[in-house]
């Protein structure tokens, strides 16, 4: 029998996250610095809502696009926090996470053959799934000397007659890198010049540090070309409620709502009601969640240097992502030797593509007590291998 595998599918690689974590699972007393999960629970006052939906019989599906009123709420939203309005008529989709919006993005957009810059390290979806769709995902490498800046520079270098779109994720999954306004705004006038269309997963920007979040759909003549995505697993520590959504032009709208109404119908009801709850009075909690990470941040920040390992200081996200060339190890086998001996799980950098090698990703979403111990075995980690130099 032929192989039934579609054949664009055999070389995209299983996650290097998750397939690392498949080891994690099989052992005790591992502490994870690795998955990008907050540890919160989801403030009650927004299970609340779930709940007294779930006892009003809130259990039927809802429009395609999503909840009138969580539509409206995130249009609200939107226009406060990035300065761009969308009519939640018919520039809004309530999706299931963001995931499932950039998947209706690309495959809205993306005809074989036509090329998707993205910057790497990045997010181990964005690649596949430009290939999912028949297109040729394009990397274009940040650096750590440049604090993983994009650069319009590095961008011109990669573009082509063939490329459609760029993909940016700011703050950055894993490396923490936000996109300065100065930066922005030379992007944008890339991306208006090559005629590309623009998607920008923002689901970090209430996770910025320092500065304000500056999003690339708020520049002159940007609104028009870009598919602004969101949601809510993050900043309202609502990661299994698996709620995001896409802002558009009603026509990129109408063309990822086609995907969307005959693959998914509709996003979770229970969980759009609780949506409507964190957008509506979740800012505190989103607040307060931030300020903790940002102590974990300055702490493992600090750990780091003082065991001699590079690390920039991540302005937004929850990620450390530091610099482990320097030990003659491969970022696998760091991590993996890292696991066996120290008990400690990080995930190695060239899970993020292979700008990733010499770096390996510690998630901060994690209790800080948690961390001084994770940091404590890396140290005496480090220590070890420097002897054995």
């Amino acid at each position: 029998m032929k192989s039934p595998v579609a054949k664009h599918l055999i070389d995209v690689p299983r996650s290097g996250i998750r397939d690392f974590f498949e080891i994690v699972s099989s052992r005790k007393g591992v502490i994870s610095l690795g998955i990008g999960e907050p540890d919160f629970v989801t403030p009650w006052h927004i299970c609340e809502a779930s709940v007294f939906a779930l006892e009003r019989g809130a259990t039927a599906y809802t429009s395609n696009l999503g909840l009138l009123e969580l539509r409206e709420e995130v249009s609200r939203y939107v226009e406060k926090s990035y300065g761009v309005a969308y009519d939640p008529k018919n520039e809004i989709l309530i999706t299931v996470g963001v995931s499932e919006a950039l998947d209706l993005a690309i495959r809205a957009i993306v005809e074989p053959g036509d090329e998707v810059l993205y910057h790497e390290p990045c997010y181990v979806s964005y690649a596949p799934v430009v290939t999912f769709a028949h297109g040729k995902a394009v990397a274009v490498a940040t650096r750590r000397e440049d604090e993983f800046r994009l650069t319009r520079e590095a961008l011109e270098a990669k573009v082509t007659k063939r490329t459609k779109a760029l993909m940016l994720n700011f703050p950055t999954n894993p490396t923490g890198a936000v996109l300065p306004r100065k930066d922005c705004e030379s992007i944008a006038a890339f991306a208006r010049e090559h005629d590309l269309v623009v998607l920008t997963d923002e689901i970090y920007a209430e996770l910025t540090y320092a500065g304000g979040h500056v999003s690339i759909a708020s520049m002159p003549g940007m609104k028009e070309r870009t598919i602004f995505l969101n949601g809510f697993s993050k900043a309202w520590a609502m990661t299994g409620w698996r709620i995001g959504f896409a802002c558009a032009p009603p026509e990129l709208t109408e063309a990822m709502m086609k995907i969307h109404q005959y693959t998914i119908m509709c996003a979770p009801t229970l969980g759009q009601k609780a949506a409507i709850e964190a957008l509506r009075n979740g800012d505190a909690d989103a607040e307060l969640m931030r300020k903790d990470y940002e102590k974990r941040r300055n702490f493992i920040c600090a750990s780091l240097e003082e065991m001699g390992i590079p690390c920039h200081v991540p302005k937004g996200a929850f990620y450390a992502f530091p610099y482990i060339g320097q030990f003659g190890l491969s970022s696998k086998d760091f991590a993996l030797r890292l696991l066996d001996e120290e008990n400690v799980a990080c995930v190695p950098g060239t899970a993020f593509g292979p700008s990733g090698e010499g770096f390996i990703r510690c998630a901060y979403a994690a209790k800080l007590e948690n961390i001084k111990e994770a940091m404590s075995r890396m140290s005496r980690f480090v220590s070890k291998l420097r002897g054995t130099k």
